[in-house]
């Protein structure tokens, strides 16, 4: 009972990070059609999110600082992969290809899981997962309507599929076996990518440049200050902090599998804020998701025990019965 609960709890959670993260999209691009590189976004995001989590960081590592010292090749491959990478990428993509196509690619980074843990762990992908995979991308596909997009831009792709290596790194190191609080996990890897992303802007390899004019948000003229906080606040310090928590309570496959309803939640927030009504083949899409995501965890259910890892003693006390 105990671990159906646990379960339950960490499927709540990472569909939670993913409603955090379907919002970055929107606010974002207010940002880049107000005049702000992708660079410039990305940099402020992060910087102010490891801002944001640097005090509660400080006082979850009191007396630990040794397992910020093991963890850190994890902490800087998280920075620059997962969060960094990820972002940096995504955003470029976004000046080249519709959203939806740039979404398509990015969560192939569910299948480059699957294919890490069989070649790195030995998880060799079951039949169930296979069909979870199919019918979870065959859903995306059409939840965005990436069918019949037509001619891609060959940069546009580029840029994608390097987001989709950064998903990817997202979950498989936030799920790794480490006593890093969750909380010092995101904030020193948000600290690691926003110095890069300083770095690259100080270094001329990609512009970086911002506006302080009014942006236009849900079709109301606002400062640029709300979706810059709510970017930083809602799609990074709630979004990464929540999908950390969920890797490690549902493992690397499962958890990548379930974010990919941050798909769904951004077409309930269009409709919600924008009017927006799904069609027919986006709710089908949606069904096919969840589906693949039900088949991935019966799949998960299904496999032969293996020795419990060792539950870091932060972690027991977040997942606890309250």
């Amino acid at each position: 009972m105990q671990a159906s609960n646990h379960a339950r709890l960490g499927l709540a959670v990472a569909v939670g990070a993913s409603a955090a993260f379907s919002t970055s999209g929107a606010l974002a691009k207010s940002l880049i059609d107000a005049g702000w590189s992708p660079a410039a976004a990305v940099t402020a995001r992060v910087s102010i999110a490891a801002i944001v989590l640097a005090v509660p960081a400080l006082i979850s590592l009191r007396g630990r600082w040794q397992s910020l010292r093991r963890s850190s090749g994890m902490v800087i491959g998280y920075g620059a992969l997962a969060v960094a990478g990820a972002q940096l990428c995504y955003f470029n993509a976004l000046q080249h290809l519709p959203v939806g196509v740039a979404l398509m690619l990015e969560y192939m980074g569910t299948v480059l899981v699957v294919l890490w843990m069989w070649i790195r762990h030995g998880h060799r992908p079951r039949r169930l997962t296979l069909w979870g995979s199919a019918a979870s991308l065959t859903g995306l596909a059409l939840v965005l309507g990436v069918i019949g997009a037509g001619h891609l831009d060959v940069t546009g792709v580029a840029w994608a599929l390097g987001a989709a290596v950064g998903l990817a790194a997202f979950f498989v190191l936030a799920s790794g076996e480490s006593d890093l609080p969750p909380v010092a996990l995101a904030s020193t890897g948000m600290g690691v990518g926003a110095l890069l992303l300083i770095l690259i802007g100080v270094a001329g390899v990609l512009p970086m440049h911002a506006t302080f004019n009014s942006v236009t948000l849900v079709g109301y003229r606002v400062s640029w200050l709300v979706p810059v906080a709510c970017l930083s606040l809602v799609a990074a310090v709630v979004a990464y902090l929540a999908g950390i928590i969920a890797a490690r309570m549902l493992g690397a496959k499962l958890a990548s599998f379930v974010g990919l309803t941050e798909v769904i939640c951004a077409v309930l927030i269009a409709w919600i804020l924008l009017g927006q009504l799904p069609t027919a083949m986006q709710l089908a899409g949606g069904a096919l998701i969840v589906a693949g995501i039900a088949l991935v965890r019966i799949d998960e259910l299904r496999a032969p025990s293996h020795p419990q890892r060792a539950v870091p003693a932060q972690q027991k006390e977040l997942v606890a019965p309250r």
